[in-house]
């Protein structure tokens, strides 16, 4: 990837493009439960896989990016934890959800897979 991004390390390059990510992801995946509730569930499919290209599209990259810096599974929890951030904001804001208290211990859940899988 070339521009701002490429200038930035490794690590924060991974992150920046997964976050990016999981916007789009959490989107496609659960945006039309609020937006085309009332539409036939195909055309939430393919309007979601159309949001999911652009998940893809900064995804792929991410993850061959992290790939020279991180083992696969610490990118598959850093993965969860980004997952996580982007999906109890847009529970609680954009679909009104209220927010739990299971929402931290999950989080504290994901602190422990993380410990675990960057320790040394």
């Amino acid at each position: 990837m070339t521009g701002f991004f490429s200038s930035l390390p490794i690590p924060l390059q991974t992150i920046g493009l997964l976050t990016l990510s999981n916007v789009f992801m959490t989107f496609a995946w659960y945006g039309h439960l609020k937006n085309m509730s009332h539409k036939p569930w195909v055309v939430a499919a393919l309007v979601s896989w159309g949001i999911a290209l652009f998940e893809y599209l900064l995804q792929v990259p991410a993850n061959r990016i992290g790939a020279q810096h991180f083992s696969v599974a610490q990118l598959k929890i850093m993965q969860e934890v980004i997952t996580l951030s982007v999906f109890v904001p847009f529970a609680v804001f954009y679909m009104g959800q209220p927010f739990k208290l299971d929402y931290i211990w999950a989080a504290l859940c994901l602190v422990g897979a993380a410990y675990f899988m960057f320790r040394a």
